[in-house]
């Protein structure tokens, strides 16, 4: 088994993920942006991130930054929420889900320790403020606000663990929710331990996508996976990974300092009835073919759907 993975902890999860969520999403604008630490230690690093006129500082709780691995919490939420969405369900920035869900579903242990994980990293999404004037949904907001605007324990065991949450999201992450600004990712995702590498298949799946090819600059990587690590650390690690080649969906090549992101298969292509499904209230079916076009990078829908 390669040593950079996590097992999969929950091998029947393919099933047990049908009563909650399709699959795996992640907002598009956190995955674009360095907003989480990629440190296993506590970090009371002040980041800011400045990158074509969007700004983005960072100022960390009382336990530090959240971590990326903290991000699996929005991401699971996204994930329930872009389901009920797309089942023309109600939603609302107020999101309560079992702990046992979440943990499985993002492939964790189910011990005492997860559930005391699970808690604290929702303390530093709470208590971490947030400065940006990064749209999402075509909204602006510029003040400081935390990743989550609330977290409580509705129901804790004898044991002490948590077993169901409520959370409130803010209203920058819930705009993402409302505009579709997201993306599916792969489950593997959840099988990668290091932090650098679960960032890594962001971009990678942010900026290559469903394209031949995305390629970087070492210097320009160093800056969008928001690491503190000197350029020779991650020129080392790159080669490390361009070995492995562990990631899910997408190969890496480094060459002269240029990093270069191909897909290791074609991606899959909608269904007529995952079209029909997507489709919003008043859209034609020629305007919800244009629109997942653009987000799934398929330029002619026609071979896919066929002609109607």
């Amino acid at each position: 088994m390669n040593k950079d993975l996590y097992p999969d902890r929950h091998p029947q999860t393919e099933l047990f993920l049908v009563d909650i969520f399709q699959s795996f999403k992640n907002d598009m604008a956190s995955m674009e942006h360095p907003i989480f630490s990629l440190s296993k230690k506590p970090d009371f690093r002040v980041p800011e991130y400045s990158h074509n006129g969007k700004n983005i500082k960072i100022s960390p709780s009382s336990k530090g930054l959240p971590t990326i691995l903290d991000k699996d919490i929005l991401l699971y939420i996204a994930s329930s929420l872009i389901n009920a969405k797309n089942n023309n369900e109600p939603i609302s920035q107020y999101v309560k889900f079992t702990s046992y869900d979440y943990l499985v579903t993002t492939n964790r242990g189910t011990g005492g320790e997860q559930y005391n994980q699970m808690k604290s990293a929702l303390f530093r999404l709470r208590g971490t403020v947030i400065e940006t004037n990064i749209k999402t949904n075509d909204v602006e907001i510029t003040e400081g606000f935390g990743l989550i605007d609330s977290y409580r324990v509705i129901r804790e065991g004898k044991n002490g663990k948590a077993l169901a949450m409520e959370v409130r999201l803010n209203d920058w992450f819930f705009n993402s929710i409302l505009g579709d600004e997201v993306l599916t990712i792969d489950r593997g995702y959840f099988r990668l331990k290091k932090p650098t590498d679960r960032r890594l298949y962001e971009l990678a799946r942010k900026h290559c996508g469903n394209q031949n090819v995305w390629k970087i600059s070492l210097n320009n990587l160093k800056k969008k996976l928001g690491t503190v690590s000197p350029i020779r650390t991650l020129r080392f690690n790159m080669k490390k990974l361009v070995e492995s080649n562990h990631l899910p969906e997408y190969n890496i090549k480094i060459d002269d300092d240029v990093v270069s992101f191909t897909r290791k298969s074609p991606p899959k292509s909608p269904t007529k009835t995952q079209i029909n499904k997507s489709a919003k209230r008043g859209e034609t079916y020629d305007q919800v073919k244009t629109r997942l076009s653009a987000k799934t990078g398929i330029k002619d829908m026609k071979k896919v759907l066929g002609k109607r």
